[in-house]
C-alpha cells in the first residue's frame, strides 16, 4: 500500500457511497459501493488473506476515489451508472445490446396480436420469455398462429373499422380476419385467451388442433399443409422434453449458481416458466468483489435491467433481499436454501456452472491478452504516457470526391463500443483530398470536445489513430497543434503496406511484432474505422440514388412517389404528363396533381439538377 492510499484512506467516512479503484496509468480497473465506505475500502488494504482474483486487483490499485451518497440505494444507482461508463475489468460486465426475445402482447387493444421484443417495458402489457438455448420465439409464434389464426399485420384495427378485402393469412387459414369482422372481438379474444394458455405452459389443447388439422390436410392429400403442421408439432414436442415434473405451472422463476476457483467465476441462469426450463445460460467474469454474495448481488442487479422479472429468484448464496426488491421496485421471493424441486434445479445450475468454468478458463485468458493485455502492451510499445484505454480511429470513404463521410470509432479496453461510434459528412471540402476531409471531421470532434455537452464527445481519447502514412499523420496533428490538444492527446497513423506506425514529428516509423497483440488491436480498429465509413457512404450513396425531385413536393410521400415513377419511369416523364394522366395513378388526386404540375413549372433549375 502505497502513501497516497494510505492518505485517502485516512479521510474516508462511514456514510454509504462509491469507491472507485484507479491503476497507475489512472485507469479505472474497480467500481464498487457500500454501506460504510470506510469499513468497506479499508478491508481491500489489510494484509489479511483475500480470493486470488481480489488480490489480482489490489495489487495493480494505485489510488482511489469515493462519492458519497444519501443511501445505500442511491450508491446501488451511481454504483450501475459508473460500471457503464468506465466498463471496469475487475467488475461483472453484461452487455446492454444482447437482449434475448421475448413474446409481448398487449390486451389493451381492440384486436390484439402476439410480437416478438427484446426488452421489458412497463408499459401494461404482458410478456412472456425469454426464449433462447434452442427455443426460437418466431417458431413458437408460427406455431400459435397455425392453431388459433391470431392476426400478425401492424394495421389498426378497431371496433368500427373495416378493410376491403382479408390478406393472404386469411387465404391459408393462418388469420381469423378481424380487419373485415369475419370474427367478433369476443370470439377473437377467447382465442387469445388459448394461445395465453399455451404461453402459461398448457401445451395439450394446441397439440390436439395441430394433430386434427394435420390429419384433415392430410386426408384431403393437402401435404404440404400437412408437413407444415408437422413441423409445428415437433415445436410441441420440444417444449415438453422441457418440462420439470411437479412443478407449478403457474410459478415463474429464476435459479442463479455461483461458482468460483478464485481467480475465475462463473454464474449460471436457468430460466424457468410455465412449468418448463426455457433455457440455460453462463456468464464467466473476473469480478473482484470481496464477498461470494456481493457478487451474485451485483450480477443480479444487471441482469433483470431489461429482463422480466418473476416471481420466485433460487440463489445459491444469500443476498440483501430487501435491498434488491427496492432496486428491482418488485416483491420478489427470494429462496438461498431451497428444499424439494427447488435444491434439485439449483443443483442441475450449479452443475452447470461448473462445466462452463472448466472449460472456458482458457479462453477468458486469451480475451483478456487480446483487449485489456493489448492495450497494456501497445502503452508499452509506443511509450504512452498513460493505457489508451479510449482510442478513436478515423477513416475517409467517398467515390471520386462525391458523397465524402468519416466515421469515428471507438475501442474501450481493447474493445468496440459501438454506442460511441460516430460518423460525419464532409461538408467543406471540394473533390477527393482525404487529407482535408481528415481535418474537418476532426476539428469538429475537437470543438465537440471542448463543449462537453454530447456524451460520446466530451470523453477525451487516450490515442488517436489514423488509417495512412505519415501524410495523413501530419496533416491531421496541424489540427490537434492549432487546437490547443497536441500534449494531451495522443497520435499515431498506421500505414496499410507494412504496418508502420508512425507519430508526429518522427520520420522514423515502429515496427510492432508481427502477429502481436497490440499490432492486432491497431489492426481490429483500423478494419472496423474502415467498414464503418464504406457502411455509412454505402447508405448516403444509395439514399441519393433513390430520391428524387418528387420528394420535393407536399403530399407526396415514398408510396406516392413509387407508384409514380412506377407509372412514367423518371421524374422526367412525370413532369412532362397531363393532369388527366396523373390522376390514373392511384393515389394522386386532382389537387396532387396540380401541385405536381406547378412544382416543376416553378422549379425548373431543381429540375434539371436532378437529371
Amino acid at each position: 500500500m502505497n502513501a497516497r492510499i494510505k492518505e485517502r484512506l485516512a479521510t474516508l467516512t462511514t456514510k454509504p457511497g462509491v469507491y472507485v479503484m484507479r491503476d497507475k496509468d489512472g485507469v479505472v480497473i474497480y467500481v464498487g459501493k457500500a454501506k460504510n465506505l470506510k469499513n468497506r475500502v479499508s478491508q481491500y488494504f489489510r494484509n489479511s488473506p483475500k480470493p486470488s482474483k481480489v488480490q489480482a486487483m489490489v495489487d495493480n490499485v494505485d489510488i482511489f476515489d469515493y462519492f458519497i451518497t444519501m443511501s445505500e440505494m442511491d450508491a446501488l444507482a451511481l454504483e450501475s451508472n459508473l460500471i457503464k461508463k468506465y466498463q471496469p475489468f475487475y467488475n461483472i460486465l453484461l452487455k446492454d445490446g444482447k437482449q434475448f426475445p421475448y413474446i409481448k402482447i398487449n390486451l389493451k387493444d381492440a384486436f390484439p396480436k402476439f410480437e416478438i421484443v427484446r426488452k421489458v417495458k412497463k408499459d401494461g402489457a404482458k410478456y412472456f420469455g425469454p426464449y433462447f438455448a434452442g427455443l426460437d420465439a418466431r417458431e413458437i409464434l408460427k406455431t400459435i398462429n397455425a392453431a388459433f389464426k391470431i392476426r400478425t399485420c401492424n394495421q389498426k384495427i378497431t371496433a368500427t373499422s373495416m378493410s376491403k378485402r382479408e390478406c393472404l393469412n386469411y387465404s391459408l387459414g393462418l388469420c381469423s380476419a378481424p380487419c373485415t369482422k369475419r370474427i367478433s372481438r369476443e370470439e377473437y379474444l377467447q382465442e387469445i385467451d388459448r394461445a395465453i394458455n399455451f404461453l402459461n405452459g398448457n401445451d395439450e389443447e394446441i397439440e390436439q388442433i395441430l394433430k386434427d388439422k394435420m390429419i384433415h390436410a392430410s386426408e384431403n392429400e393437402n401435404f404440404e399443409s400437412a408437413i407444415l403442421l408437422r413441423d409445428r408439432l415437433k415445436m410441441i414436442d420440444k417444449l415438453k422434453q422441457r418440462i420439470v415434473a411437479n412443478l407449478p405451472k403457474d410459478i415463474s422463476k429464476d435459479v442463479f449458481a455461483y461458482v468460483t476457483n478464485g481467480i475465475n467465476g462463473v454464474i449460471t441462469n436457468m430460466v424457468v416458466r410455465g412449468g418448463k426450463i426455457l433455457g440455460i445460460m453462463s456468464y464467466s467474469y473476473s469480478d473482484a468483489e470481496l464477498e461470494e454474495n456481493q457478487t451474485l448481488f451485483n450480477f443480479i442487479s444487471q441482469y433483470y435491467q431489461n429482463m422480466a422479472l418473476p416471481s420466485e429468484i433460487i440463489l445459491s448464496h444469500e443476498i440483501d433481499s430487501d435491498l434488491m426488491c427496492e432496486y428491482l421496485e418488485k416483491k420478489i421471493n427470494f429462496i438461498s436454501n431451497p428444499h424439494g424441486i427447488n435444491k434439485k434445479l439449483l443443483e442441475m445450475a450449479t452443475e452447470n456452472a461448473k462445466e462452463y468454468l472448466e472449460k472456458h478458463i482458457e479462453k477468458d485468458k486469451i480475451k483478456y491478452d487480446n483487449t485489456i493485455g493489448a492495450v497494456k502492451a501497445l502503452q508499452k510499445a509506443l511509450k504512452l504516457p498513460i493505457a489508451p484505454t479510449r482510442m478513436e480511429c478515423y477513416d475517409i470513404s467517398n467515390i471520386s470526391g462525391t458523397n465524402k463521410v468519416c466515421s469515428m470509432v471507438v475501442f474501450k479496453n481493447g474493445s468496440p463500443s459501438k454506442k460511441d461510434y460516430r460518423k460525419f459528412k464532409i461538408k467543406t471540402v471540394k473533390g477527393s483530398n482525404d487529407f482535408a476531409s481528415l481535418k474537418e471531421a476532426l476539428t469538429r470532434r475537437l470543438n465537440r470536445l471542448r463543449e462537453g455537452k454530447l456524451e460520446s464527445f466530451k470523453e477525451m481519447p487516450d490515442l488517436l489513430v489514423i488509417d495512412g502514412g505519415k501524410g495523413q499523420l501530419s496533416s491531421t496533428f496541424e489540427i490537434l497543434q492549432n487546437e490547443g490538444y497536441a500534449t494531451q492527446i495522443p497520435m499515431i497513423s498506421l500505414a496499410k503496406r507494412i504496418e508502420e506506425v508512425f507519430v508526429p514529428e518522427n520520420s522514423t516509423p515502429i515496427m510492432l511484432k508481427p502477429n502481436s497483440a497490440e499490432l492486432k488491436l491497431l489492426q481490429r480498429i483500423r478494419d472496423e474505422a474502415h467498414r464503418f465509413a464504406i457502411t455509412y457512404h454505402r447508405t448516403i450513396r444509395t439514399n441519393k440514388q433513390t430520391s428524387s425531385a418528387l420528394d420535393n413536393i407536399s403530399g407526396i410521400g415514398p408510396k406516392k412517389r413509387d407508384a409514380l415513377l412506377k407509372t412514367f419511369g423518371t421524374s422526367e416523364e412525370v413532369a412532362k404528363a397531363s393532369k388527366d394522366l396523373l390522376e390514373t395513378v392511384p393515389g394522386i388526386t386532382p389537387t396532387l396533381a396540380n401541385a405536381i404540375i406547378n412544382y416543376f413549372k416553378n422549379n425548373p433549375i431543381e429540375y434539371k439538377a436532378e437529371e
